[in-house]
């Protein structure tokens, strides 16, 4: 067989691979059931604190006025 063949059942085998995969996981999420018993998901608490990240933001933008913009004239060129 030449080279160009084993290279085409080469990647004929080889990129079946991540279609089996995806295969896989959407049959695992279709017949995969929630767990009504599992704890509800905690909002953590934000603090004061000037220091700490989660902090709102204390300063403000600076925005520049809006400015009507010039009007643009345009000639047409004599015939």
């Amino acid at each position: 067989m030449s080279t160009a063949a084993w290279e085409l059942i080469f990647m004929m085998l080889v990129l079946k691979l991540p279609i089996l995969y995806l295969i896989g996981v959407v049959w695992w999420a279709i017949r995969s059931t929630p767990d009504p018993y599992a704890p509800a998901e905690l909002v953590p608490a934000v603090s004061d604190s000037p220091h700490d990240p989660a902090a709102p933001c204390t300063w403000h933008v600076r925005r520049r006025p809006i400015r009507p913009r010039p009007r643009v004239t345009t000639r047409r060129a004599r015939r």
